[in-house]
């Protein structure tokens, strides 16, 4: 077997090889995820999910794991998105986090890619869910 028909065999291979199901079933969260989601969210009480939310600095977003992000507006209110499936690499957070969404908003189907920093090459895709407001209870003074 020449070169060339061995590349192209073992390329055929490895593209059939790509397309099989990944499993997109969200992990337990580990024992440094789980406290800092406690850490975020300690102290508010859960609101009504909505579909959207106002977009805001890049820098308020906290990645807990493949599948659940935190966008924090203040001290007082984060909103907790659990993605559609798990986005495998988001909790590294050694990737670009790149969101396509339509407007000013960010709403439930928006659709986030991870972009590798030194090569540009796309990782995981995923789609945003539900937005759950978490706000600190009012304190009587």
């Amino acid at each position: 077997m020449d070169k060339f028909k061995l590349f192209t065999l073992v390329l055929s291979l490895t593209l059939v090889a790509a397309c099989g199901k990944v499993d997109s079933t969200p992990k337990p969260l580990t024992e440094k995820q789980s406290a800092v989601l406690m850490k975020e969210l300690s102290g508010k009480v859960a609101g009504t999910p909505v579909s959207c939310i106002s977009d805001f600095s890049a820098t308020n977003t906290i990645r807990v794991s493949d599948n659940i992000l935190l966008y924090r507006v203040s001290g007082r209110l984060v909103y907790q998105n659990k993605l559609r499936s798990a986005c495998s690499g988001l909790a590294r957070d050694d990737d670009i986090m790149v969101s396509e969404q339509f407007g000013s908003q960010k709403c439930k189907g928006d659709i986030i890619r991870l972009v590798d920093r030194t090569t540009g090459m796309t990782g995981g895709v995923c789609s945003l869910g539900d937005f759950v407001p978490y706000r600190s209870e009012k304190t009587k003074d």
